[in-house]
């Protein structure tokens, strides 16, 4: 449930720190005062996409924060590894002028998706185009699903095993010139690829090669003045060995000789084993013009390789081997073809099934939803008003099954049913939506509802009757509504009144709670404008005598 809501510099509305309560609370005032930028702000808390437009002008920055009660978001405060704050929800969103976006929850920064899905666990917004997408009959599957709870999983795993073995066979089924032309290019490619035999690590080892015999002379040079240096006469190693020997023989006097004798000797293996590999490595180093141009050539094959494969030398060598397997399989492929059109008939048949299990659940499931939407509308002043689910198999395997599902009506007696779109006035279809929201939603986890202006073309006793229902709603659900309608204001367990004033050159918006006499006044406005006189201060009353007893019978039932 909404518990608060604190909004800074949005549109109009330069500071509003609003409190809801459980039931229904219902907001009202003049056009143009700012009933829907509460709304507004509210969906940019939880997670709507919103125009830096929104931000009131003048500021640079704008803020809402929203306090709901945990336990709406149990889960996915467990599921986002974001610690409870008592029993609060906290959610804020800073809005600012270069785009930049800040979104909150508990104190803890999150996307603006996350931000979004906790939004869609918390509250509904139903607004005056809601009627609008009622007429888009492409929603009517879903709504039914949502209503019947039915379950896609095992047809979907089906619909995309057949799909897969569709696009397989659509990969296969290339004409007989593409296929010759593919043959051709595979086949050379694999030709070209074996012959160059190119191996990871390749171009490295032939690289520091190349680089090392095309420095050899220099090499050469010094590592002969190292060996000289070492084992030349008068060289390290000899005078090494010569001091060895001399320390030795003192050693046979001097026992204290010994450890250094020992280290000399060290010594000398250490400069042999020097000796030995300067001597392997300059031996490495002869070659031939010939080794040089051969090593040239071999890197030059392979950077042409690389480029016209369009991959480095160490994934020729795979490439190479996804060409076999295609060559492979496109020289199988009438064999593999024949082998998936007995799965893909396989599979369809299954689809087919599985189909028709959902067409039967669709069936019984419209059956439900039209004998509960035509028991709501009767409630909401259409008593003669008809509700049928039509859903139709189509014969054609979609992500949804094979069906086709449009609602119809028939809004008055002795008329055909038809599709709402050509059935329905504007107020007709405010009072269809809201059946339709009021049938779908008890089902649904979300506690609050939120009904921006749904009563367009609605009033008299349609209106009466759309009141009471909200009141029927807020019995089970939070509920916020703005509306223009005293009926339906009436019925509202906290009444919030939207003013707006000017404030030397600025225009200003404030929110107020109204007590019962508030209520009486400002119904009273909904019903004479500002031409208030003690006829319609009675009539006001007499409302609001109406709502509460006809509230009170409701909690007592």
């Amino acid at each position: 449930m909404l518990q608060e809501l604190q909004i800074e510099n949005i549109a109009v509305i330069e500071k509003a720190d609003i409190g809801f309560g459980p039931g229904l609370n219902v907001l009202t005032g003049e056009t143009g005062a700012g009933k829907s930028i509460i709304i507004d702000a509210i969906a940019a808390v939880t997670g709507a996409r919103v125009s830096r437009d929104l931000i009131r002008g003048g500021a640079e920055k704008a803020s809402v924060t929203a306090v709901f009660e945990r336990s709406d978001a149990a889960g996915w405060l467990e599921e986002n590894e974001i610690e409870a704050d008592g029993d609060e929800l906290i959610l804020q969103r800073r809005l600012s002028r270069d785009g930049k976006t800040g979104c909150r929850v508990n104190g803890c920064p999150v996307s603006l998706n996350q931000l979004r899905a906790l939004g869609e666990a918390l509250l509904e917004i139903h607004g005056q185009n809601d009627g609008l997408k009622l007429l888009d009959e492409r929603r009517h599957l879903s709504a039914l699903d949502s209503f019947g709870e039915i379950s896609f999983d095992v047809y979907s795993t089906a619909y995309r095993k057949l799909c897969a073995i569709r696009e397989e066979q659509e990969r296969l089924r290339m004409d007989e010139a593409e296929k010759e032309h593919r043959q051709i290019l595979l086949s050379d490619s694999v030709a070209e690829l074996e012959q160059a035999a190119v191996s990871p690590g390749e171009t490295e080892e032939l690289s520091a090669r190349r680089d090392l015999l095309r420095n050899s002379e220099k090499l050469t040079e010094s590592l002969q003045s190292a060996r000289s240096a070492l084992d030349g006469d008068g060289g390290a190693l000899n005078t090494a060995q010569e001091a060895a020997w001399h320390c030795r023989h003192a050693a046979a006097m001097a026992p204290d000789l010994a450890e250094a004798g020992k280290k000399l000797d060290e010594a000398g293996f250490l400069l042999s084993d020097a000796a030995e590999l300067l001597r392997d490595f300059q031996e490495s180093l002869q070659f031939s013009p010939e080794e040089y141009d051969r090593l040239e050539q071999r890197l030059k094959d392979i950077s042409r390789l690389e480029r016209k494969y369009r991959r480095p030398a160490d994934e020729l060598q795979d490439y190479l081997e996804r060409c076999r397997s295609e060559l492979d399989e496109i020289s199988s492929s009438d064999e593999r073809l024949r082998d998936l059109d007995r799965e893909a008939e396989k599979q369809r048949k299954l689809c087919t099934e599985l189909a028709a299990k959902l067409h039967q659940e669709r069936v019984q499931a419209g059956r439900r939803l039209a004998e509960r939407v035509e028991t709501e509308l009767h409630e909401l002043s259409m008593p003669s008003a008809r509700f049928r689910t039509e859903v139709a198999d189509t014969g054609k395997l979609g992500p949804n099954g094979a069906d086709e599902v449009r609602f119809l009506l028939s809004a008055n007696r002795g008329e055909e049913l038809g599709r709402i779109s050509r059935i329905a006035s504007g107020g007709e279809l405010s009072r269809i939506m809201l059946a339709l929201k009021s049938v779908l939603s008890r089902g649904d986890p979300v506690p609050t509802m939120i009904f921006d202006e749904i009563d367009t073309g609605v009033s008299g006793i349609a209106a009466q009757r759309v009141g009471e229902h909200l009141a029927g709603l807020s019995a089970e659900k939070q509920v916020l509504c703005v509306t223009h309608l005293p009926q339906i204001a009436a019925m509202a367990d906290r009444h919030y009144v939207i003013l707006k004033n000017e404030a030397g050159e600025r225009t200003m918006t404030q929110v107020e709670l109204l007590d019962r006499e508030g209520k009486r006044l400002e119904l009273a406005r909904l019903h004479g404008g500002d031409h208030i006189t003690e006829t319609t201060l009675l009539s006001a009353e007499e409302q609001l005598q109406y709502a509460e007893n006809f509230k009170t019978g409701k909690k007592q039932k």
